[in-house]
């Protein structure tokens, strides 16, 4: 049975604000305990107004802090925009106070667009020394050295499992190159996807972190009682992504009617492209989908993200999608 789990952008549905979002994020990972996710990640985005986790660290405190057994972690921390020994200190005091449970994704893109960048005081070739980075981050992870002058503490000599995240061939590399794991960011930018899950697997290197190669893909799964009614749901996300493609991000509308017919040929093309890593229909539907998807691209597990304004909603895809898994393992 493959793992499953949950990628949260803490969604600000329109009318709501970042408050209940928070809110509804905690609701979701102690569902998701339950339904048997194996882990929940949170992901660093800034000034964007539909997504309420900026202070990633603390999001993820406040859900490892709510639940008992699931892994939480960073999906990811966008480690250009940081010093790595302030990320192994955030992340060293994390895993202090929920032991085992913590997990660490890094990626290198900004998470935000050039004025929000400045704002971060990011230097703008920072992503360049993105290897360097998570060379130094993982130093600080291993067990002080005497005379060691600076330490992550806490940090130094925890086993924090760290991810290399990507859309592009240079996440697949790099996570090769340092033996550790990686997870593919196919739910949004599936262009790529056999190409870096090839790259990454024929040139990894065993390391002390882990002796063989191990994929997590991204997909989006809009799972409901009927084929109509997930479709409608996924509205949300096409809406929110069109928006995004025209310079207008925006909290999370809420679903449509005939949303296909408002939309341009270009619009359609993106969305074809872009949100081609998608599961949308009943349960018999999604279970197919994903079926087809693990038989295809060997995936080690699956990340889902669902986008759905109405909360009760969104946990119901959720629940339907840990049954389906149980089906598919079958199969």
């Amino acid at each position: 049975m493959i793992p499953l789990s949950v990628l949260d952008l803490a969604p600000i549905a329109q009318g709501s604000d970042a408050a209940q979002a928070l809110r509804n994020t905690l609701d979701l990972a102690r569902h998701a305990e339950r339904w048997g996710y194996e882990r929940y990640w949170l992901a660093e985005h800034h000034g964007m107004p539909g997504i309420a986790s900026a202070a990633t660290a603390v999001v993820i405190g406040q859900v490892a802090a709510g639940t008992s057994t699931i892994r939480v972690g960073a999906g990811g921390i966008m480690l250009p925009n940081h010093a790595p020994l302030l990320i192994a200190e955030q992340f060293g005091t994390l895993e202090s106070l929920y032991p085992g449970r913590i997990d660490l994704g890094l990626g290198r893109a900004p998470g935000s667009d050039q004025a929000v960048a400045r704002a971060l005081r990011r230097d703008p070739t920072a992503a360049e020394s993105f290897p360097e980075d998570v060379a130094e981050l993982l130093a600080y992870f291993r067990a002080a050295e005497p005379g060691q002058v600076v330490r992550a503490v806490p940090g130094a000599g925890l086993d924090v499992p760290v991810w290399i995240l990507g859309s592009s061939l240079y996440g697949a590399q790099l996570a090769a190159a340092f033996g550790l794991p990686y997870a593919f960011a196919s739910h949004f930018a599936p262009r790529l996807l056999s190409e870096a899950v090839e790259t990454y697997r024929t040139n990894f290197r065993p390391s002390a972190r882990l002796t063989q190669p191990y994929v997590m893909l991204g997909v989006n799964v809009f799972a409901a009682d009927s084929d109509g009614e997930a479709q409608r749901l996924f509205t949300s996300l096409q809406q929110a992504f069109v928006s995004l493609r025209r310079g207008h991000p925006g909290p999370l509308p809420p679903p449509v009617d005939d949303f296909d017919e408002q939309l341009t040929p270009m619009d359609r093309l993106g969305i074809s492209e872009m949100l081609a890593c998608s599961f949308v229909g009943s349960p018999e539907s999604v279970q197919r989908g994903i079926a087809r998807f693990v038989a295809a691209t060997g995936a080690d597990e699956l990340m889902v993200t669902s986008q759905i304004f109405d909360h009760a909603a969104r946990l119901r895809s959720y629940e339907i999608t840990a049954q389906v898994r149980e089906r598919v393992g079958r199969e």
